[in-house]
């Protein structure tokens, strides 16, 4: 890998604590298209707006592939995302719970793409935030220099283009199964304490941990 190209790449995504127990017995995390198909009663979070968008834009990448149709996830924690949570002042969101009950599932990125490879689920990358009107996606590891790492484990983002290019994402089709989450940070030892009287059993709870430093 380039220079600037981090050794051992981690994607995270975040959910809400309320969903872990139905992800857990769902055995996967499901793409907005997916889960707009399914009755369920989960705590939806984000901007619906953009969630509508994300199912019209399509990838450059791979033929009739929807942004909407993939799981997302960033390429670093404490995203501009979980800042507007945190902040709760957006007319756009209508999750008004803050951020702590928010949730980051840590995976390896190269388990990741080994798994859809092997499934024959199609995956990208993207340079800047893929629910923006335009975004470069890409699905060669030879184009990870694409991403701005920079941008994206900068702690500050006022600057417009620093915060896009913070928001570059992996995107898997469909599904992920859940049994590849091999961490959960939250943020602070009560949400620890709620995961563990989940009663989740040993063999499907990945190490959780208390990283304050993943918030605002």
């Amino acid at each position: 890998m380039s220079a600037n190209i981090p050794g051992s790449i981690k994607i995270y995504h975040i959910v809400h604590i309320d969903n872990l127990l139905s992800i857990i017995k769902d055995g996967y995390l499901f793409s907005d298209a997916e889960m707009r198909k399914r009755s369920n009663n989960s705590v939806v979070i984000g901007m619906e707006k953009i969630k509508d968008r994300r199912l019209t834009l399509s990838l450059m990448s791979h033929k009739n592939l929807r942004v909407g149709d993939c799981v997302p996830f960033y390429f670093c924690p404490r995203s501009p995302m979980l800042y507007m949570f945190h902040r709760a002042n957006s007319s756009d969101i209508k999750y008004r719970g803050g951020q702590e009950p928010i949730v980051h599932l840590v995976v390896d990125l190269q388990k990741a793409i080994s798994r859809a490879n092997t499934n024959n689920y199609r995956w990208a990358f993207t340079s800047s935030n893929a629910g923006s009107n335009y975004f470069e996606d890409f699905s060669d590891l030879n184009d990870l220099d694409k991403i701005d790492w920079q941008a994206v484990h900068a702690r500050q983002w006022n600057d417009r283009e620093i915060k896009e290019k913070k928001q570059a994402e992996f995107l898997t089709e469909h599904c992920f199964p859940w049994e590849l989450v091999e961490e959960i940070g939250v943020f602070s030892q009560r949400q620890y304490d709620k995961i563990q009287e989940l009663h989740i059993s040993e063999s499907k709870l990945p190490l959780v941990k208390i990283k304050k430093e993943w918030y605002y």
